[in-house]
């Protein structure tokens, strides 16, 4: 096996300075996030008792939904830290790396890479970490793949109301430039997709029936930026469920996936 090398910023950043156990069931946009992902991906999903491959779970946040629906899943992380957070919730684990899996060739239903692409700031990183996923989906099986939108911080810190700094509209100026985040502030070091970029890696790994979707849609900042000035969650809310039905109203056209925060493309083997 080839010894990779996880830049120690992204293990300092998943480690010490948020904690992802949290991310998705917290702030209403994290919520959206994990509300579409779960039905996207469940129109895609082979039925239970298939065999999913979480490359780059986390602390679990996906594998436990798909464990309590009935799926045998085991999960794989390079940080520590998710392991620990994961063991022992229905479902293997183990400490690896997206670009050298450690199973067998067709060995899975289904691959899910819903966390290391953004991490892989090096083009021939996620090229070779599409591969694996390739290799270990059985023929037939499907590939899930996760991609921060280009886009999304341009919207994320008007949010946050941080974009009349003019050193972070210099930042945020070179993502929408080149896709790329130095992870010297804020963010990991990562690289943030276009729609067609990511549905191309997926094609160039030998996916065929790509499909990619605007996960949050048009309208997730409004809950980001609406819970930041009041304080108040709005996960359940009407402006959620309004902010939920944008998402799905605006899958049939491909110009609103610029404004979603993550894209998800899905593909077979």
């Amino acid at each position: 096996m080839t010894a990779y090398q996880v830049p120690p910023g992204i293990i300092e950043f998943y480690t010490s300075t948020i904690n992802e156990s949290e991310r998705l069931s917290g702030p209403a946009d994290g919520v959206l996030e994990m509300v579409r992902t779960q039905e996207l991906l469940r129109r895609h999903l082979p039925p239970a008792p298939a065999s999913v491959l979480d490359v780059g779970g986390g602390p679990g946040a996906h594998a436990r939904w798909l464990s309590e629906d009935g799926y045998r899943v085991h999960l794989v992380d390079p940080v520590q830290r998710h392991i620990a957070e994961a063991e022992g919730s229905g479902y293997s684990v183990e400490l690896g790396d997206a670009r050298d899996l450690s199973a067998a060739d067709d060995a899975y239903d289904v691959v899910l890479v819903l966390g290391p692409l953004y991490h892989l700031a090096e083009a021939a990183d996620r090229k070779t970490a599409l591969a694996e996923a390739y290799r270990v989906v059985r023929p037939g099986g499907l590939v899930a793949a996760a991609g921060i939108n280009r886009y999304a911080s341009l919207f994320e810190h008007t949010a946050l109301a941080h974009l009349d700094r003019d050193s972070l509209q210099e930042g945020i100026a070179k993502i929408l430039d080149t896709g790329s985040h130095d992870g010297k502030k804020g963010f990991t070091e990562a690289h943030f997709h276009t729609g067609a970029e990511l549905d191309a890696e997926m094609c160039e790994a030998g996916l065929t029936e790509t499909q990619v979707y605007g996960v949050e849609g048009p309208t997730w900042a409004l809950l980001k930026a609406t819970e930041r000035h009041t304080g108040e969650s709005l996960a359940g809310s009407r402006l959620f469920a309004s902010a939920l039905a944008a998402a799905r109203m605006a899958e049939p056209y491909p110009e609103l996936l610029a404004a979603s925060s993550h894209l998800l493309a899905v593909g077979r083997k």
